[in-house]
């Protein structure tokens, strides 16, 4: 659908949320200039501070949505404190977005090796020099321990760090949302049911 097209709402019998996502994701992919896999991450410290922040997805399946990080930042030390987060997508040339709330749990050494794995060099030599969130004196500090990794390594191969990996949010609730006319909007909520999923509307 692009943008010029009228937007339709769900229909009431759509039993699967997986599949709704990756049609959804499949055509952002197709309109969004840059980044469809953005998406918003809202984790909480264990006393209900919330933060948020955009991270790249690089999985999806059944068993959740996958990202990586450092896992000494600010995410990082809210998600291993509070296992539970919330993503928000938003495409704006859709008009659409979904939300998604679930449990939080690490991705294997093997999942996170492969990844890593397929990284630029340079990034694989930030993983190693960002001491992510913690403050920084001046620019000049990250560029030369970025230089001091890259003589560490100096070959290809920049192994994974060991607090570098990923963490996977297996969903408990969808929402999809869908733009329409008059603010009227399409909202549709779906909810573990035994082995499957039940959808619901909402008010707009």
């Amino acid at each position: 659908m692009s943008h010029t097209q009228a937007p339709t709402a769900l229909a009431a019998d759509i039993a699967d949320p997986f599949a709704l996502f990756a049609t959804w994701f499949a055509e952002a992919s197709k309109t969004e200039i840059n980044d469809p896999n953005a998406m918003i991450l809202a984790s909480c410290t264990p006393d209900g501070m919330p933060s948020a922040r955009t991270v790249l997805m690089k999985d999806h399946d059944r068993a959740g949505f996958v990202f990586y990080t450092n896992k000494e930042s600010r995410k990082g030390l809210e998600l291993n404190a509070n296992r539970h987060a919330a993503l928000l997508f938003y495409w704006k040339s859709l008009h659409r977005q979904i939300r998604i709330e679930g449990a939080v749990e690490d991705v294997t050494d093997a999942e996170a090796d492969a990844y890593y794995n397929t990284r630029a060099r340079i990034s694989r030599l930030g993983a190693w020099a960002s001491i992510q969130s913690r403050p920084l004196p001046q620019r000049g500090d990250l560029e030369r321990r970025v230089a001091e990794v890259d003589a560490r390594y100096p070959d290809a191969l920049v192994p994974r760090p060991p607090h570098w990996s990923g963490y996977r949010v297996v969903p408990a609730r969808f929402e999809f949302w869908q733009d329409m006319p008059h603010r009227l909007h399409d909202r549709t909520v779906f909810v573990p049911d035994g082995s499957g999923w039940a959808s619901s509307k909402l008010y707009p």
